[in-house]
């Protein structure tokens, strides 16, 4: 993995990145069509996967869901994974054919972190630009902070935001463990007319268990 988050305790405040692409370009690594996160039309149609509507995910040994549901309407707004000690949280959003979100997103997590008092750093991953973050957390000890790596991907018609937390926001080893997580993942946009941004709809997988959380991270902007 390409810098990836090493087992460094702090997180620098760091400018934009110099070549930062325009707002509206797509970003997603070069082999995404082959390797993953894969549109629904790129997938193995015979290979068995977890269905939660939006995405589904591969299964594997050792790998926990949970599903984030919005407390007034009761519907799904973001998958939670835990994995070999960290946790990814996941949410798929419909996206313009030609053009990406991840640039514009991003700028936007920075600022609404920055407001938060919490301090980011752009760095170079397995997905392209990420985000770095340590964020105050509320409500705990004085000065308390967690860290936190926000990664994205634009996909054909979607966009894909993956939170990571735990070993994997700090950790190269475990962080390459998660990334191959989300790789894993497929997208399933549909054929339905969506507004960018809009999230592409989630639902429980038939036959699972499956527990409510609260919202770990600052949900994408709304908005065209």
């Amino acid at each position: 993995m390409t810098d990836a988050p090493d087992d460094r305790d702090d997180v620098a405040v760091d400018a934009a990145p110099a070549d930062a692409l325009p707002d509206d370009a797509k970003s997603a690594p070069a082999d995404r069509a082959e390797l993953g996160p894969l549109d629904e039309n790129e997938a193995n149609a015979v290979r068995p996967y977890v269905d939660l509507g939006g995405v589904k995910l591969v299964p594997r040994d050792g790998l926990q869901l949970r599903l984030e549901i919005e407390e007034g309407t009761k519907r799904v707004v973001a998958v939670g994974i835990d994995f070999a000690g960290s946790t990814l949280q996941v949410q798929p959003f419909a996206a313009p054919r030609s053009s990406g979100l991840w640039n514009e997103i991003r700028g936007q997590i920075v600022e609404q972190i920055r407001g938060q008092g919490g301090e980011v750093q752009h760095r170079e991953g397995t997905f392209g630009p990420e985000v770095v973050a340590r964020i105050p957390v509320t409500g705990g000890e004085a000065g308390a902070t967690r860290i936190a790596r926000f990664i994205g991907v634009d996909g054909p018609r979607w966009f894909l935001r993956g939170v990571v937390a735990g070993r994997g926001a700090v950790e190269a080893e475990a962080a390459a463990a998660i990334d191959d997580v989300f790789r894993s993942i497929v997208v399933v946009r549909g054929n339905t007319p969506m507004p960018p941004r809009d999230l592409i709809p989630l639902h429980v997988p038939q036959g699972a268990a499956t527990a409510a959380g609260a919202t770990a991270a600052p949900p994408a902007p709304s908005g065209a």
